[in-house]
């Protein structure tokens, strides 16, 4: 609709919007408002918000700079949409996960590290004669503040004569140097030892001290003529070779190696230690010798916010600079403890927290930002956190809209949805059965609309399933003084043969206890190793499934079809059709890796990298596939009327029917749809992906397995991502797995599944140094009775529900 300059149109009004699989799309959506996009899972919510919305806030801004720039982003494309009026600036927080570096941390995200360093630089107290130093002189990421010895990393890693020869029993010829390569490169020096004149027979440890050490440690490297032995079926010639220390190899292969299976082998006789100059502390002396309120930079950035905040305060009243640079710290912490992140350190690397943890990390960051007038859009800000925390989080929405902005959410959370002032529901089903507006207007209208899938959850019929009879424990798996994080010699007990849920506030330990520590041990002892825990009733477990949110692959070469498997079926049948025959092609022409079948110009990739300077890099299109990834010679041969790229660009759903006749293919497609995938389409790269859907990836790959002996399956949070109709299908699929005689336990903050369990184990009472112990354990119900749990109360109202 188009008005006139100047008039005021408080709605967003987008026409014939065809993003991805929304259908001509027309609807008007207030600003000023908490509007929520709701629909099942790939209905085309976020290809409304993100896709076609913040895409189109986001070109206006770049039209608004330099033409270098804006013939750069032409290359990644504008959105497919008519027309788009009333729309103002946009920020978007999604949930993207952060970079591998450990030099990110809470403080850098939030920009808290800056303002603690400029405390202590202004405000410290110095030793008596030492000069003042500037605030990056307390960053260890500086080369003024890092730690000369570990860099500013706070550990060094190194190898000892333990993690080298683990069993000092056996010879050299045995393999007790079981950090070096196996096949003929670990062979060679063992026979260059022997060359040297070193017993390589005699037990390790009876070996002299100081050759057991230079055999490991010297960094000289003898060249010596060696002579094998020969054997009957080849005659090898003496050679020269040259000798290589344990150490050596390991950290020449950990530092060079492009193999990861061979750094890996070798990372694992690393052992990291505090750094012995800086005591794990990353800085200087001179800068740790600088405190405020008693504690130096390092003690006070290790801290959890919530405590941090109750060191500062004191502080904060003054009128220095102090007082002022305090002041500022304190109330950006209240912020962050609001949103439930009170437990975390400004210390803490981000890319071991939660896409969750880092989105309200930058909203909390928005809210000091002091924006208005502005599009706020996210991305499930709720995922990962407790039901006790998302009431803080409502109350920090409801700051941004009262501050003047606009709040677009894509959500699933019911809580959310009810709070909002406009719902747009997005459905009904998912990919091609998707991307319509089932409605868009105030919440209770949504009462009225028959094809909702949200419908009967925000205003329930009385149609639930009925509750679950709790089954019988086969066994129980013990863990006995578990002492990790913020675990202190905690005892737990996890029935096998049913379903557990791990429940408890964010940061209280559960991914401490479930996704290292039980599946940890259960690993070692199914590897033949001992464990670090003491256990009992491990021998009842015959295999370990971890079913974790770690993408299944880093850039769009991985796909959903590589990743299942399914993808070898579609290519033999490709191999196997008249027109292929005839040409000589077998199935390694159809896979977009290999050089015969794939489009040269992408290299099989269907996009190219485009690096935008001093923007984020992204991928478009290839100019000359147009995405399908092979030539021209391999999209000529067609199975029933489809090529092989056409094949990959259909949704699961649409898959199972064109591959019905394909048995290999059909019962990995089966497995996808049961855990509410079969929106994704085959060839979906795997940067599209979010954690929750390669979580469910992960899960399907491993449901179309055959199933021997019992199986732990540990899951984080599966649900996260799932509208509550999914969370149904997904929740059928364990208990599936369960009734099989199985078990299956899940870190989860969903309390309908937490209700539907056969045992609750909470943990709490608090995040943190606040938590970290056993609250409550038993049957849901037992569980909602608790006293002292922050879960009871949720768990007890999700039972009445059911």
């Amino acid at each position: 609709m188009n008005r006139p300059a100047g008039a005021h149109d408080p709605y967003v009004r987008v026409r014939g919007a065809r993003e991805h699989n929304l259908r001509a799309v027309d609807v008007d959506i207030p600003r000023d408002a908490l509007v929520v996009f709701a629909g099942v899972s790939g209905s085309g919510k976020s290809s409304l918000a993100f896709g076609t919305l913040y895409a189109e806030a986001q070109r206006r801004y770049f039209e608004s700079v330099a033409p270098y720039a804006r013939r750069l982003i032409h290359q990644i494309g504008a959105p497919k949409v008519e027309e788009i009026t009333g729309l103002p600036p946009a920020v978007a927080l999604e949930q993207r996960r952060s970079a591998p570096t450990s030099r990110s941390s809470v403080g850098t995200v939030t920009t808290l590290s800056n303002s603690l360093r400029m405390l202590f630089s202004r405000a410290g107290t110095y030793p008596e004669g030492a000069p003042r130093l500037d605030s990056d002189a307390f960053s260890p990421n500086t080369p003024a503040g890092a730690c000369p010895e570990c860099h500013g990393l706070g550990t060094v890693h190194r190898v000892t004569e333990e993690s080298l020869v683990p069993d000092p029993a056996l010879s050299i010829r045995d393999g007790a140097i079981a950090a070096w390569p196996g096949a003929w490169q670990g062979k060679n020096l063992r026979d260059i030892l022997a060359a040297l004149g070193h017993d390589i027979d005699r037990p390790w440890r009876d070996l002299p001290r100081a050759d057991r050490d230079w055999i490991l440690f010297t960094d000289e490297q003898p060249v010596v003529t060696v002579h094998p032995v020969r054997d009957a079926e080849r005659i090898q010639r003496p050679y020269k070779g040259t000798y290589m220390s344990a150490r050596r190899y390991v950290l020449h292969t950990v530092a060079d190696s492009r193999s990861a299976t061979l750094r890996a082998r070798a990372e694992r006789h690393l052992v990291s230690a505090r750094c012995p100059r800086c005591d794990g502390r990353r800085l200087r002396p001179e800068a740790l010798a600088v405190t405020v309120a008693g504690h130096d930079i390092a003690a006070l950035a290790a801290l959890p916010l919530s405590r941090l905040a109750t060191v500062l305060r004191p502080l904060a009243t003054g009128e220095d600079a102090a007082g002022t640079l305090a002041a500022d710290l304190v109330s950006r912490i209240e912020v962050l403890t609001e949103l439930g992140l009170g437990y975390l350190g400004t210390d803490r690397p981000t890319p071991t927290l939660s896409a969750g943890e880092l989105q309200r990390l930058r909203l909390a960051t928005q809210l000091r930002s002091g924006l208005f007038g502005v599009v706020y859009v996210l991305d499930e800000p709720s995922a990962g956190l407790h039901p006790a925390d998302s009431a803080a989080l409502l109350t920090v929405l409801d700051r941004l809209k009262a501050a003047g902005n606009s709040l677009f959410v894509v959500e699933h959370h019911l809580d959310v949805v009810r709070r909002a002032d406009w719902i747009v529901e997005v459905g009904p089903r998912a990919g091609e059965h998707g991307g319509r507006v089932l409605y868009s207007g105030p919440p209770a209208g949504l009462a009225d609309v028959a094809e909702s899938a949200t419908r009967r959850f925000v205003f329930p019929d009385g149609t639930a399933p009925p509750p679950r009879t709790p089954r019988a424990p086969s066994g129980t798996l013990r863990l006995r003084g578990v002492t990790r994080h913020n675990l202190r010699d905690l005892d737990a007990d996890f029935p096998l043969g049913v379903f557990t849920a791990v429940t408890g506030v964010s940061g209280s330990g559960k991914s401490t206890l479930v996704g290292q520590v039980l599946a940890d041990t259960v690993a070692a002892h199914l590897d033949g190793q001992g464990g670090d825990v003491a256990a009992e009733g491990l021998d009842a477990v015959d295999r370990l499934v971890r079913v974790d949110q770690r993408p299944i692959g880093r850039t769009p070469r991985s796909n959903l079809a590589t990743y299942t498997g399914l993808f070898d079926a579609v290519r033999k049948v490709f191999a196997a059709t008249d027109g292929a025959r005839a040409l000589g092609y077998t199935a390694g022409r159809f896979s977009f890796n290999v050089t015969a079948g794939r489009c040269e110009v992408c290299q099989g990739e269907g996009f190219v990298a485009v690096e935008l300077l001093f923007l984020p890099g992204s991928y478009a299109p290839c100019t000359a596939c147009h995405g399908a990834r092979y030539n021209p010679e391999t999209l000529e041969i067609t199975y029933r009327g489809a090529n092989i790229a056409e094949v990959l660009d259909m949704t699961v759903d649409t898959a199972t029917g064109f591959l019905a006749d394909v048995p290999a293919a059909l019962r990995s497609l089966r497995t996808l749809q049961d855990v509410g995938l079969g929106y994704l389409r085959l060839g979906q790269p795997a940067t599209e992906l979010s954690g929750g859907e390669a979580q469910r990836i992960k899960l399907a790959t491993e449901l179309q397995r055959a199933h021997r002996g019992h199986t732990l399956y540990v899951l984080d949070e599966p649900t996260t991502g799932l509208h509550p109709a999914d969370t149904e299908l997904l929740l059928r699929q364990l208990h599936g797995l369960v009734d099989a005689g199985h078990t299956v336990v899940v870190v989860e903050h969903d309390m309908t599944v937490a209700a539907g369990a056969d045992h609750v184990l909470d943990l709490g009472p608090g995040g943190g140094a606040e938590g970290g112990r056993i609250v409550a354990a038993g049957t849901p119900e037992e569980v909602a009775a608790a006293p002292g749990s922050a879960t009871a109360s949720y768990l007890k109202a999700a039972l009445s529900r059911r």
